[in-house]
């Protein structure tokens, strides 16, 4: 069997996340250079991560890999008892609800750092990042050992399960017995006792680095499990986090505050040079907020995933690697990393903070929509979804009500 062709710019973002995280330790890499190579690399990396979405989606809508039939009808019970994948989509509700959520949280914080000790607040934090991290970082480098591996020597599955009784009432506790289970394989445990040690150094060190580790695992993790659903449902939350940032940077304090003081991997961290500062001892940072590029890739995924179905891609099997025409994807990169350029031009002319998302936000819609009108394809834009398993649900439900009424 032929191994399938990899494609040389996924692999060229994976060696330039990793070249750059080393030889930032090493070499003066002027900022603004590391920034946007390291940020243009994570979000090319993982979109194309995102590209197993579709696979999930089409299982979770009932649909077969082709020759499963037959084991599937073999096979009833026990896919009776199997649940579908877990992925998040998010609603049109929820996006307009996450800015005023984003606000109550980050005001929170900016409160917490305020009134009560900072360490102290930085020690939970810490512990509740640490946790994270872990399953972020095992999530991340489990499948790549596990690809590594000769003869799949670390892709044997193990699994363990129970069920545990509890008194609760079911409104509270959920139904009883709950059922507890794990899944995983040789690598995923050697991943969880490599990533278990990295978290317990990086609790006592703090060191960059391995901020940065966290925070670039946190963004591959998070923009390859979330979907947003429809091109709308983007455009809704990014136009509610445009205002957002404007306000809570330009309008308050509250922003560059919580950045500055909260000592998590919530940001990636770029050194304007390894030389220490003589009064500090601290090198010189700047840093890009994982919101900065989290949220934008939430859309350049979805847009990624438009092409390949535009592109009539098989859904199976997945192939992240696969090459098809990715014109919405190009742009909306294209014009990601000008508004990313732009952000920086400004803000060291103006030597000032400035809300990224202010100019990302524009130019990502702008670009993805350019794109739209130039190829006559904004209806199919605008038309196309990965909810349309609830859709049919919802119409299935009113079919069958209009049945029993029509019975009755």
């Amino acid at each position: 069997m032929s191994t399938p062709q990899k494609n040389p710019l996924v692999l060229l973002s994976y060696g330039t996340i990793l070249a750059l995280w080393i030889g930032s330790q090493v070499v003066d890499i002027p900022y603004v250079v590391n920034l946007m190579l390291l940020v243009t690399a994570i979000l090319y990396a993982a979109c194309h991560l995102s590209l197993t979405l579709r696979e999930e989606q089409a299982l979770a809508r009932g649909e077969t890999p082709p020759g499963d039939e037959k084991d599937k009808k073999d096979d009833d019970e026990e896919e009776e008892e199997t649940e579908a994948p877990a992925y998040e989509t998010m609603k049109a509700s929820d996006a307009m609800q996450f800015p005023l959520i984003g606000s109550c949280s980050l005001f929170g914080l900016y409160c917490a750092f305020k009134y009560f000790d900072k360490d102290t607040v930085n020690l939970i934090i810490s512990v509740y990042f640490c946790l994270v991290g872990l399953a972020a970082l095992t999530a991340t480098f489990g499948p790549a050992l596990e690809s590594m591996a000769p003869d799949g020597i670390l892709a044997k599955r193990h699994s363990w399960h129970c069920e545990m009784r509890h008194p609760l009432p079911e409104f509270l506790g959920g139904a009883s017995p709950w059922k507890i289970g794990v899944d995983f394989t040789v690598a995923d445990f050697v991943a969880f006792m490599g990533s278990a040690a990295f978290v317990v150094v990086y609790f006592t060190t703090k060191h960059w680095t391995m901020n940065n580790v966290l925070g670039i695992c946190f963004c591959l993790q998070g923009i390859e499990r979330f979907s947003l659903g429809t091109y709308k449902i983007g455009a809704i939350l990014l136009v509610g986090l445009f205002f957002y940032d404007i306000f809570w940077v330009f309008g308050t304090e509250v922003m560059v505050t919580v950045a500055k003081s909260l000592d998590g991997p919530i940001k990636i961290l770029f050194p304007r040079t390894l030389v220490p500062d003589a009064t500090t001892g601290k090198l010189e940072m700047s840093l890009l907020g994982l919101g900065d590029i989290v949220i934008p890739g939430f859309f350049l995924a979805l847009l990624l995933r438009f092409d390949a179905h535009m592109a009539k891609v098989p859904v199976f099997p997945t192939n992240v690697h696969v090459r098809f025409p990715k014109p919405y994807f190009h742009s909306c990169l294209f014009g990601y990393v000008v508004g990313l350029a732009t952000t920086l031009y400004v803000m060291i002319v103006f030597e000032a903070a400035q809300p990224a998302l202010l100019y990302l936000v524009p130019a990502c819609l702008g670009s993805s929509l350019l794109c739209g009108l130039v190829r006559g394809e904004l209806k199919e834009l605008f038309d196309y979804s990965e909810e349309e398993e609830e859709e049919e649900e919802g119409e299935g439900e009113e079919t069958k009500g209009d049945k029993d009424k029509k019975d009755d």
